[in-house]
């Protein structure tokens, strides 16, 4: 009786790849559409930009003597200075509206039904309600009571009140696109609930989510160009004091308009590669072969 070593042969690849995103991956016939419409629509966008340059040339817009003032330093260093109040203000309502829509997140997701009414309550009221009313509120309502905030936080509390409750549903579906298992899993372990949520499915929600966030933040930064009603320095507002100052107002809005487009152009570039960041981790991580099950076996001669 001879005694051999049979190895079991390793285990198949999963030819599914795991891709933990909040969105399904295109198909073949899904990607060629929109690679057509795509073309489509840089076609028609090109018809309409040489129309308008045509038109503005028939006009005079494009002289060169409208265009060299913004050759000038100082020029851009008075729409930078507007720039910067554009940040300042977004920067405030997405820390402000992110925390609040956290908050907000997790108590819809509550089992307390109080909870979970009032911050769905919120959330339903926030999302119907026009920004430019919180505004008015904050500018000519407010003030009659007393209440009376820096012209900052007449734009920063009106846009926190609205994107945290699109923060909300945002991380709210983050963590619902989570598998069950993950919070099985951690009070398996003796993990509070407490302990779960924080430590094993916030993290991971929040990373799933990061695209669309970011995404909500581009059009964060473009609803802070509703502070020209209040008067605070940002891009737009900057733009149209310079507009009246040197008569320029096609101009001037066209390198405003294409400072915005750089600006939410990079948070956009940012939200592809973190939404892409996933599926290009996956395949690494299933590449790694299973190890192979050795196994004694007695063979009879």
């Amino acid at each position: 009786m001879n005694t051999a070593t049979l190895t079991t042969p390793a285990a198949p690849k999963r030819a599914t790849e795991h891709r933990a995103s909040l969105y399904d991956e295109p198909g073949p016939k899904t990607r060629r559409n929109i690679r057509i419409w795509s073309v489509v629509v840089v076609l028609i966008l090109l018809g309409f930009g040489t129309a308008g340059l045509v038109q503005f040339a028939s006009k005079g817009q494009l002289d060169a003597d409208k265009w060299t003032p913004f050759l000038q330093w100082p020029v851009w260093e008075y729409l930078l200075v507007g720039l910067w109040g554009t940040i300042q203000a977004a920067a405030l309502v997405a820390v402000l509206g992110g925390f609040l829509g956290l908050i907000l997140a997790l108590g819809r997701l509550s089992a307390a039904r109080p909870i979970r009414w009032v911050s769905t309550g919120y959330i339903e009221i926030a999302r119907t309600m026009p920004v430019l009313l919180l505004i008015y509120l904050m500018l000519f309502g407010l003030p009659q009571l007393g209440l009376n905030f820096p012209l900052i936080w007449k734009l920063v509390i009106p846009l926190t009140v609205a994107n945290s409750a699109a923060f909300a549903e945002i991380i709210r579906a983050g963590i619902l696109g989570l598998s069950r298992g993950q919070r099985e899993a951690s009070l398996s372990l003796g993990m509070s609930e407490a302990q779960t949520t924080r430590l094993v499915i916030l993290p991971q929600a929040l990373r799933f989510a990061a695209p669309s966030l970011i995404t909500q933040l581009v059009s964060l930064v473009k609803d802070t160009s509703l502070g020209y009603i209040v008067a605070f320095t940002e891009l737009l507002y900057r733009g149209q004091v310079l507009s009246s100052f040197n008569h320029l107002l096609i101009q001037t809005f066209v390198v405003v308009t294409l400072i915005y487009l750089i600006f939410n152009g990079a948070l956009s570039t940012l939200a592809a590669s973190l939404r892409a960041r996933p599926s290009k981790r996956s395949p690494a991580r299933l590449s790694k072969p299973a190890p192979t099950p050795v196994v004694d076996t007695p063979i009879l001669d």
